[in-house]
């Protein structure tokens, strides 16, 4: 929608019906501290009731304030319009930490999975970072990143800033001591999600399955062990963000079922990208990029004699995983064990 249209909009409509379909717009006014004026009128009527000075302290008057509110509107549905057209992001290679060229260029689709596989230090978060700044030869590397082969001028590439990627880190730590529930009501609320509480409640269960251990909706997000953390983030991410990209960086030291996040994040038609040292993730993705020396060194698609070997390293995986269950109880482990 234009500006003129949603002003057509303010001016017919309640407030009360605006903010039901816009939530986040209870930001804007409450920056104003406006968030506490009539809803039953339309945001003209509202206005009428405030007085003079409450403007003048802001440098606006009623017509300001009007007009701020609607290109705030268009601005953040412009935002989500863009998000959900994405369809591929290519990657365009700069330089090696010898700064030799990487001489390659990568086009990854919605829907794929890719695993960035190398040994620490090779220079794995780094291409996550130039992904998630939207590099345009401005990072240490030189690289290039393109969404749906075009590249963004400055004005496209701050506005999705932060919207376009959704990046996953190895540390999480909350600063809001705010609930579970509320944390994700909070979050549902600023994503205008639909149907809040369903999806509220999926989200919930989705975390506490990926997690190792339990959490209530009633705990305190700043209580949250690391891998709880991560599994709330993970299933956060898969149901309330319109985010196309979503960057990983090592989710196996999480604490969580990395292979059931994964497929959780992967059933949503995004672009995943995952940099591990784990074998079982590195083969489960559609693709692996090989780094070297802070290079991209090769592009490597998973081969079906790969996949196939998956079966081998899952009975492997739970073996280890049963060991650990094991330790944590408390539990001694026998030649038995070994041996089964």
């Amino acid at each position: 929608m234009t500006v003129e249209e949603f002003m057509s909009l303010i001016n017919s409509t309640s407030l009360e019906e605006v903010l039901k379909e816009y939530p986040i717009a209870v930001d804007f006014l409450a920056n104003l501290r406006l968030d506490r004026v009539s809803q039953k009128v339309t945001l003209p009527e509202a206005l009428e009731e405030i007085q003079d000075e409450m403007f003048e302290e802001f440098g606006m008057d009623r017509y300001g304030v009007m007009l701020g509110f609607c290109e705030f509107l268009q601005n953040f549905t412009k935002s989500e319009t863009a998000l959900s057209s994405v369809l591929n992001l290519t990657i365009i290679g700069g330089y090696n930490k010898s700064r030799e060229p990487e001489n390659i260029t990568l086009t990854l689709s919605t829907g794929e999975i890719i695993s960035i596989v190398g040994p620490t230090g090779a220079g794995k978060s780094r291409l996550l970072s130039d992904i998630e700044c939207l590099a345009q030869g401005d990072t240490p590397t030189g690289r290039h990143i393109r969404v749906n082969g075009k590249e963004l001028d400055d004005e496209q590439r701050f506005e999705m800033d932060g919207k376009l990627v959704a990046q996953l880190s190895q540390n999480m730590n909350f600063v809001m001591d705010l609930t579970v529930r509320e944390f994700l009501e909070m979050h549902a609320q600023s994503r205008l999600t639909l149907n809040t509480g369903e999806v509220i409640t999926r989200c919930f269960q989705a975390a506490n399955e990926l997690a190792g251990e339990k959490f209530s909706e009633d705990t305190k997000v700043t209580q949250l062990s690391g891998g709880q953390s991560r599994a709330l983030m993970i299933a956060d991410t898969a149901f309330m963000s319109d985010s196309p990209i979503i960057l990983i960086d090592e989710i196996e030291n999480a604490g969580i079922d990395r292979r059931q996040a994964i497929e959780l994040l992967a059933k949503r038609e995004k672009i995943i990208l995952v940099s591990t040292h784990d074998p079982l993730l590195a083969l489960s993705a559609d693709k692996r990029i090989v780094i070297k020396n802070g290079g991209i060194a090769r592009l490597i698609e998973t081969s079906e004699t790969e996949r196939q070997s998956l079966a081998s390293l899952e009975k492997l995986d739970n073996t280890l995983r049963n060991l650990r269950n094991r330790l944590r109880e408390g539990e001694k482990i026998t030649k038995d064990f070994l041996d089964e």
